[in-house]
């Protein structure tokens, strides 16, 4: 996954144990265990107009970049970088573009705050220069990532968090408890439905919240009600949320 972690499911928490318990034993594996990690990304929200010059001497062939980019956040339908060169005549020579495209498309893995990736960037190239002796590919796609680190820190980024779409199967006795827990782990209720004497409960519940959720549901419910969870979208965390997390994860006061 995305994260870099390795997980592991199961029917429940006695489950996961019983799996550990085994992986000790019988195979001998010492096992780092926690709550999964959220899958966070990071979003620009404004377009940033940047000039980027990359020169480098080292005595003999020296490195020369030159750059001048708006960078900002594509529309919703774009996932990952949506490059455009707007390049007239031959201030920068064709062969060098994708190479200015792919450092902008490599420098997405690594947001601003604190490195999470971008969810997508839009960039517009619309001029620039070359040296005939000391630009070359690697030149420009230095520049591209240069510009990237320089501009991004100043395009409003912001924290995205992964929304699940969770679906809950409830006797009618135990809905108001379940609708309940749901409001305490910030969800939003979409509509209710009947099933077979049951109610079945929609909503939206960011990822954050639902790590142990079967265990509750089953205590809440007297082990009656169940739910299913699959990824929905993702949305912008609360400031004052984001800001805990962004401490937590770079150990940098954020206000």
């Amino acid at each position: 996954i995305d994260t870099g972690q390795t997980i592991i499911s199961g029917m429940g928490e006695l489950h996961l144990e019983i799996l550990l318990d085994r992986l000790k034993r019988e195979f001998l594996v010492e096992c780092n265990v926690g709550t999964p990690q959220v899958n966070y990304k990071e979003a620009l929200t404004s377009e940033v107009h940047h000039r980027e010059v990359f020169k480098k001497q080292t005595g003999g062939r020296g490195k020369f970049a030159d750059l001048e980019v708006y960078l900002g956040p594509a529309t919703k339908e774009v996932r990952g970088l949506q490059f455009l060169s707007e390049i007239k005549g031959g201030n920068i020579p064709k062969e060098f573009i994708p190479s200015i495209e792919k450092g902008f498309s490599m420098a997405l893995s690594n947001g601003p705050l604190a490195g999470f990736p971008l969810e997508n960037l839009k960039v517009r190239l619309i001029d620039g220069s070359f040296h005939s002796v000391d630009s070359d590919q690697i030149s420009f796609e230095i520049a591209a990532r240069q510009a990237f680190k320089k501009a991004s820190a100043k395009a409003n980024a912001v924290l995205l968090e992964p929304i699940m779409s969770v679906e809950v199967l409830t006797p009618e006795e135990y809905m108001g408890d379940v609708i309940s827990d749901l409001n305490k782990r910030r969800g939003q209720v979409e509509g209710m439905d009947s099933k077979a004497g049951a109610r079945i409960i929609k909503a939206k519940v960011p990822l954050a919240e639902q790590f142990g959720y079967v265990t509750v549901l089953r205590t809440l419910s007297s082990g009656r009600a169940s739910s299913t969870m699959e990824f929905s979208h993702f949305e912008m965390v609360p400031e004052n949320l984001a800001n805990e997390i962004l401490e937590k994860v770079t150990g940098k006061l954020f206000i």
